[in-house]
């Protein structure tokens, strides 16, 4: 199963709205065949790895990351194609969250005469699809806030000066994240400060083959049309809430999608934001900064993980601005309290990962 998993997470970001699957057929203690799922319309991962294990696939162990899918979609059936090649047994990771499934698949599957097992490298599992059952289930992006800081809890400098608070190894990984991702997101005031390229790029420096949309929160249309990001491979859409005509006009034939929003405490609605992108199909959204818009997002309850690196560095300077502003809780009970939390050493720095806690 840790194999099957590990060819998810291959392809993790380059499925959606499809979850990305691993499946490896086992036959005779050795593997006869194993694929991931293709992009949209293309095969699913039992699919591919029955395929390439052939004859072999009769009365062999399938072990596949998520719930084999019933219904029809795309593409036929998975059951179907698992049933017709004669696997003797199914071991499933997780059960599949979307409602047309959720456990038809097994019962399928087992009515036919194949054993079925639920449950090995289930946490993992649950890790890798919490997106595709935000999405499926309500129609929204689960959203991932990223920041790095130095120990003193600074993002910049007091003269904005930022690049660069981590080390390499922790760029490394974050632009992982960012291939991974169906759209990363900023603010406006970053995108100013900052003119990010926004791009993912592989271990080679260079861009990636696939980029995850480029999402600016940019309430008045401010973003410049020699931005660095409107040059890059790759689609950028400007959220407004307000822009004039002039200014949007401008960013489109810059080469950005300008999207108008309604207005939330005189800025772009958030909530309406994401319900727009669940819409074109976005699955995964990375919110890297800056502070007001993260703050925004924790103050209406909208980050389902948190990603932060921590990196050895003190910055100082009263007026050196934090990865976290908005509101903020005006007491430590209404704090936003992180649970499952989890720290990595990636380089120099430290990686903190945690879910926001449920609260009833």
């Amino acid at each position: 199963m840790s194999h099957a998993l590990a060819l998810a997470r291959e392809v993790e970001g380059g499925t959606s709205p499809n979850p990305p699957v691993g499946a490896v057929v086992v036959k005779d203690g050795r593997v006869a065949g194993e694929g991931a799922t293709q992009p949209p319309g293309q095969d699913h991962a039992e699919i591919v790895a029955l395929r390439q294990a052939g004859e072999e696939t009769r009365g062999s162990t399938l072990y596949v990351t998520l719930e084999p899918c019933c219904v029809h979609g795309l593409t036929p059936p998975c059951v179907e194609a698992i049933i017709a090649a004669g696997v003797r047994e199914a071991r499933v990771a997780a059960i599949d969250p979307n409602p047309r499934v959720m456990g038809r698949g097994m019962a399928a599957l087992r009515a036919a005469g194949v054993e079925t097992r639920l449950g090995e490298g289930g946490e993992e599992a649950k890790e890798l699809y919490a997106p595709f059952a935000k999405h499926v289930n309500k129609g929204i992006p689960f959203v991932t806030a990223k920041f790095a800081v130095s120990l003193d809890g600074k993002i910049a400098t007091r003269t904005g000066h930022s690049q660069w608070i981590t080390g390499e190894a922790a760029r490394g990984v974050a632009h992982q994240w960012r291939r991974a991702s169906d759209a990363v997101m900023v603010g406006i005031n970053t995108a100013l400060r900052d003119d990010p390229r926004l791009t993912a790029r592989g271990d080679d420096g260079r861009a990636a083959a696939r980029q995850p949309l480029r999402v600016v929160v940019d309430s008045e249309g401010r973003t410049p049309s020699t931005a660095k990001m409107l040059s890059e491979p790759g689609k950028t859409l400007i959220a407004t809430a307000g822009a004039s005509r002039q200014a949007s006009e401008r960013l489109e034939k810059a080469g950005a999608k300008v999207l108008s929003l309604p207005q939330r405490d005189g800025c772009v609605d958030l909530e309406s934001l994401l319900r727009e992108l669940g819409g074109r199909g976005v699955v995964s959204l990375l919110a890297e900064g800056g502070g007001a818009l993260l703050g925004s997002l924790f103050d209406h309850g909208l980050v389902d993980r948190a990603l932060a690196f921590i990196a050895p560095v003190i910055i100082g300077g009263r007026d050196a601005p934090s990865p976290v502003e908005g509101r903020g809780a005006a007491h430590l009970p209404a704090t936003v309290a992180l649970e499952r939390v989890q720290v990595e050493r990636i380089g120099r720095d430290l990686l903190v990962k945690g879910y926001p806690e449920t609260r009833s």
